[in-house]
């Protein structure tokens, strides 16, 4: 996705857009007044000239005109250029003669003969495309300057700004304390803003706080009750002569137990910090403790003719809580065995600390792993006696580590686990 550009950006491509437009519009209007003025004085000067000559002529009738290297005057069509013999009277401006020359032209009747007085213009001209060429050349430059000029002052103003939007996008939701300081010449706007932020920042703190003591004291005065059902489940089923129907029920408080004891080492990991988590984790071998794993959820398929097969676990060691992990592989494996009726469950184990769960169940369709992604659950009800794929998911973010879902419909589903192998970069 491409990335939106800065409000510096847009504010010189808005002010260069401006300054191009007022220099062209400077520049219109220049050349319309120069054109105007022009058009006037030439107007001026040749019916002086004209007026003039006829003056002199009236009160001395010796009196003869004298051409000049740039004025001329013509009677009649004889000799007049080419050019001037279909001119109406007036004033003609520009008229290219043959040879290249230009001259303005002044056209009258007098006595019924026919005047033409021309001035060329042609070194005018030229002076005049050359200051246009100047004044153009010069108004970009003018833009150019000021493009500069306006992109350092941007620079220079919106740096606060620039440097708060940094420090926003550093902020990283698993560290506590973070806080934004504006730079001293920050507007009042920006400190409003820094304000604001750290204040929600120091409220969310307080409220991650509270709802991690409150799960921290829920789960300890949770773990005594769990633990004393799990062992007298235990006691009752080592006495002789248990009834099968009560050997049943009994295991199936034992295994209950069980999973709440792993749910409680999932909320108690996910009540902790997690780097003080990681720090405080030991050293498991992942190779040893899956087929445990195996071994504590192969009773559920007792019912079903499903085989469990781990393929050639290689040697991986990580850094976490045993109870975390082997809450976090029994989940995806129990809902692995709850959504297949026969087959082959396949785990698989790579030195990377990546286990993969094959199963052939059911499936599910792009929508529901859709919500799988949205809501982390493998479906919008709650599923069986499981944890949950949205806890699940929630304790694999609050670690670092990473849940895919791939799966079609009738085709089975493959989750992966990816998470860090002891000496690997987080």
């Amino acid at each position: 996705m491409s990335r939106n550009r800065s409000l510096r950006t847009r504010i010189l491509y808005w002010l260069a857009a401006y300054a191009l437009l007022l220099a062209a519009g400077v520049s219109l209007h220049g050349f319309l007044v120069n054109e105007y003025a022009e058009r006037l004085l030439w107007d001026s000067m040749l019916r002086t000239e004209f007026t003039r000559h006829l003056d002199r002529r009236a009160s001395d009738p010796q009196y003869r005109w004298s051409d000049s290297d740039s004025l001329r005057l013509y009677v009649g069509d004889a000799g007049a250029p080419p050019e001037t013999r279909g001119l109406p009277d007036g004033i003609h401006d520009e008229v290219e003669l043959a040879d290249g020359t230009e001259i303005l032209v002044l056209v009258d009747h007098v006595d019924g003969l026919r005047h033409v007085l021309t001035l060329d213009i042609t070194e005018m001209e030229r002076e005049e495309d050359r200051l246009t060429l100047f004044i153009l050349g010069s108004s970009v430059l003018l833009v150019l300057l000021m493009g500069a000029v306006m992109a350092v002052g941007l620079g220079r103003a919106l740096r606060p700004l620039t440097t708060l939007a940094r420090d926003i996008a550093a902020l990283s939701p698993d560290r506590a304390g973070q806080r934004v300081v504006p730079e001293p010449q920050a507007s009042s706007e920006l400190e409003v803003i820094a304000a604001a932020l750290n204040d929600y920042l120091h409220r969310n703190e307080r409220f991650v706080e509270r709802e991690r003591a409150f799960i921290r004291t829920a789960s300890h005065e949770l773990r005594t009750p769990v633990a004393v059902m799990s062992g007298a489940a235990e006691l009752a089923l080592a006495a002789p002569d248990v009834p099968a129907t009560t050997a049943h029920q009994l295991r199936r408080i034992r295994h209950t137990a069980d999973d709440m004891d792993r749910l409680i080492a999932l909320l108690l990991a996910l009540a902790k910090d997690p780097t003080r988590l990681l720090q405080t984790g030991h050293p498991i071998e992942l190779s040893g403790l899956l087929p445990a794993i195996i071994d504590e959820h192969r009773h559920l398929t007792r019912d079903k003719a499903l085989e469990i097969v781990l393929h050639a676990p290689q040697p991986c060691t990580i850094l976490a809580p045993p109870g975390v992990v082997r809450a976090t592989v029994g989940n995806l494996l129990r809902n692995a065995i709850e959504h297949s009726d026969d087959g082959r469950i396949e785990i698989i184990l790579s030195a990377d600390a990546t286990v993969v769960i094959r199963d052939p169940g059911h499936g599910m369709s792009p929508e529901q792993i859709s919500t799988i992604y949205s809501r982390m659950a493998r479906s919008a009800a709650p599923v069986g006696d499981g944890i949950g794929l949205e806890l699940i998911a929630r304790v694999c973010e609050h670690l670092g580590w990473a849940l895919e879902i791939d799966s079609a419909p009738g085709g089975g589903t493959t989750a992966t686990l990816r998470m860090h192998a002891s000496g690997s970069a987080r």
